[in-house]
């Protein structure tokens, strides 16, 4: 009779410290005051001020200011640098349970260059106007979303909150230059092999309506160089397959390909992401004279990874360069070469697929635990969600996928134009505090997920 006393006794204790353990996570912290909100803006207008734009951007100021924020909030700290003076900056909040994978939450530094005449505030000044819009390069694309990171991670913080898996908050240079020597690198490298990461959470894009967007996918980019050759002839006599007609029958053949893409997109029966897009980026001839021998073209095309590349390079082949028409290519990643005369390349080509053949794709069925949890953290911070995506351009999660980490982009920015790289770049200043609440829930839920089959409770808390 003592002995089931006694584990009475030890059940009711493990349900009371079960349902504590609930109500610490579902508690919700107290909305910061009028003080605490100004100084949260202030740290991002700051973020914002610091010119981290390519071709230069100031990486050794925005490292100077993450790592001030990190000491602030007693985070642990690295720095690396695969290539000189592209620093990528390493946070850690250790959990309590090391032998859980840890979850990532990525950014990156860097942004796209801005022309100050075609704004109306400085590109870089942070304004705030009079309906709280907050103008700068980045406040969509993406710093916003690398400050949510930490504001969130301060308030669960003062909270006494307790992660149970570890979180890593990452800040990458040169993602709009590709990030070949930031996030390609570390999703390489020994460093984040260590860190037994399961889940990544990086950009999405901001939401026109009430909405959130979840992308569990991306647009591969190929960039397309042709290149045509014939013979040159006088201004004055007609003759057949010269170079810019050769080349001008494909440039048809490419935009005929791409109103037909962008139809259905109009037509609403696809989403953005789910066509390829074919955009011309250049036309050049190869000489001054009026009857050029050479011409070329170049292409930007993005591919979603539910579609079948090889198709697509076949379509090249027969109707887009064609040897009938003193054309031909090879596909062939930042190569360039001679093929009988005729050059061609691809100046970048992305694959659509991962390390074991698999589309570049993360599951959002119940395959995936870490898709469910993010859509009822979202709810739960009051939240809505519009359909799944595939993200119409590419993002540094391709280099997770291609290894078959599961990545999912968001950037919590709903009734917000979508003006990534676009004149007079802006988030509303209640848009971005809504998006820290946003990740404070998801990054309650996603440290303190506990596996089917694993107990909730460690053997040292019992």
């Amino acid at each position: 009779m003592e002995k089931l006393c006694n584990f009475n006794q030890g059940f009711i204790i493990v349900h009371l410290l079960l349902f504590s353990s609930l109500l610490s996570f579902t508690n919700p912290t107290p909305s910061p005051t009028q003080d605490e909100q100004s100084q949260i803006i202030s740290r991002f207008q700051e973020y914002l001020r610091i010119n981290t734009s390519q071709p230069s951007p100031d990486y050794k100021k925005s490292t100077q200011f993450i790592l001030s924020l990190a000491e602030s909030l007693s985070l642990e700290t690295q720095v690396i640098e695969f290539v000189q003076g592209k620093p990528l900056v390493i946070l850690k909040w250790p959990g309590s349970d090391l032998s859980l994978p840890s979850i990532l939450l990525n950014s990156h530094t860097d942004v796209v260059p801005s022309e100050s005449s075609k704004w109306d505030y400085h590109p870089f000044g942070a304004h705030i106007d009079e309906n709280g819009n907050i103008f700068a390069r980045g406040s969509q694309d993406m710093k916003c979303v690398g400050m949510q990171y930490m504001e969130a991670v301060r308030r669960l913080k003062a909270s006494g909150f307790q992660p149970k898996r570890s979180l890593y908050l990452s800040f990458v240079p040169d993602e709009e230059i590709g990030g070949h020597d930031g996030l390609e690198k570390l999703a390489q490298s020994d460093v984040f092999k260590n860190m037994n990461v399961d889940i990544i959470l990086d950009e999405g894009l901001a939401s026109p309506n009430e909405n959130y967007r979840l992308f569990y996918g991306e647009r591969t980019p190929w960039w397309l160089v042709i290149k045509a050759t014939g013979a040159p002839g006088h201004g004055a006599k007609l003759y057949d397959n010269s170079a810019m007609e050769n080349l001008f029958k494909s440039i048809e053949s490419i935009r005929r390909f791409r109103a037909s893409q962008f139809d259905l997109v109009k037509a609403g029966l696809k989403g953005e992401g789910e066509v390829i897009s074919v955009n011309m980026a250049f036309l050049k001839a190869g000489t001054p004279s009026p009857t050029p021998s050479e011409a070329e073209a170049g292409f930007d095309i993005r591919i979603p990874p539910t579609v079948n590349a090889e198709s697509l390079e076949k379509r090249i082949a027969e109707e887009w360069a064609p040897a009938s028409r003193n054309m031909s290519f090879e596909v062939e990643q930042v190569k360039q070469f001679s093929l009988r005369k005729k050059w061609h390349s691809f100046k970048q080509k992305g694959s659509t697929q991962d390390y074991w053949g698999r589309p570049l794709i993360t599951a959002t069925d119940r395959s995936n635990p870490w898709w469910a949890l993010l859509v009822e953290a979202i709810k739960k911070a009051n939240g809505k969600i519009g359909k799944p995506e595939i993200f119409p351009a590419a993002t540094d999660s391709r280099y997770f996928r291609q290894q078959g980490l599961r990545a999912i982009g968001f950037s919590p920015m709903a009734n917000t134009p979508v003006l990534l790289h676009d004149h007079n770049e802006f988030l509303n200043q209640a848009e971005y505090l809504k998006g820290i609440d946003v990740y404070e829930s998801i990054i309650k839920a996603y440290t303190s997920y506990i596996p089917p089959g694993r107990d909730s409770l460690s053997r040292d808390e019992l």
